[in-house]
């Protein structure tokens, strides 16, 4: 899957600006990355967003059977998601949702209680998931992205900035190491980006520093982002909404 924003959506940490200042080497514009996306990822989905300041899309093309990809939309709110929910059944119960909604269609509902009703926390939101996932969501409404992967990292997810300024996300390394050179990294485990949150930020150590170690010259990305000691947060026990 892949998710591409403009500057104007969404501030890259300068870690990763300056991992590709450091470093320099060849990058490309996202227009280039989305298309080297549908000419190796056919047949692809994909949405682009106003004036190409969004761009989403995705392939079941040699998905897991068990960690499927899945793309919704639903009041201006658009969704990727990489992987299963374990406890997918209580949560539709929780959020008050059809026994029919998969992972996609609840975490649009969840991004609407937490974006709708501060100062519900992410770090409580995120704690109730238990699986593995990644997933991107963009609110058109607000021009706003909500990203974040699971606490172990299972499903792998990736960030860099392109040539043209524009922070693209995908779980396909290669993809995004020819569009954006050394200013490459692993998206964190356990944690989110979200600007209204405080962009970059762990829900698993919500009091802690998410910090960035440049890597070497000879490794892939231009560094590696890490949570800085502490006790990690309890998953935490379904709470009434209302």
């Amino acid at each position: 899957m892949l998710g591409v924003f403009s500057g104007t959506i969404v501030d890259p940490p300068e870690e990763l600006v300056a991992a590709g200042s450091r470093t320099p080497s060849s990058k490309t514009k996202a227009s280039v990355l989305f298309d080297q996306f549908l000419e190796k990822n056919s047949p692809a989905v994909h949405v682009k967003i106003g004036h190409n300041e969004a761009i989403l899309a995705y392939t079941h093309y040699n998905q897991s059977i068990l960690n499927p990809r899945l793309f919704a939309v639903k009041d201006d709110i658009f969704c990727l998601f990489e992987g299963s929910l374990e406890n997918l059944g209580s949560l539709i119960h929780y959020y008050g949702l059809s026994k029919g909604a998969n992972e996609v269609m609840l975490l649009i509902e969840a991004y609407k209680v937490l974006r709708d009703r501060h100062p519900y926390p992410p770090s409580e939101m995120l704690s109730h998931f238990h699986g593995k996932f990644s997933f991107i969501i963009f609110d058109s409404s607000t021009s706003t992205i909500f990203v974040a992967t699971d606490s172990e990292g299972k499903i792998p997810l990736y960030w860099g900035i392109t040539a043209d300024g524009y922070v693209g996300f995908a779980n396909n390394l290669d993809l995004l190491k020819s569009a954006c050179g050394k200013s490459l990294a692993t998206f964190p485990q356990g944690c989110f980006y979200s600007k209204p949150f405080g962009e970059l930020k762990s829900y698993e150590h919500p009091e802690n520093k998410v910090t960035a170690i440049p890597a070497r010259e000879e490794e892939i990305c231009g560094a590696t982002f890490t949570v800085e000691g502490g006790n990690v947060l309890n998953q935490a026990p379904l709470k009434a909404l209302w």
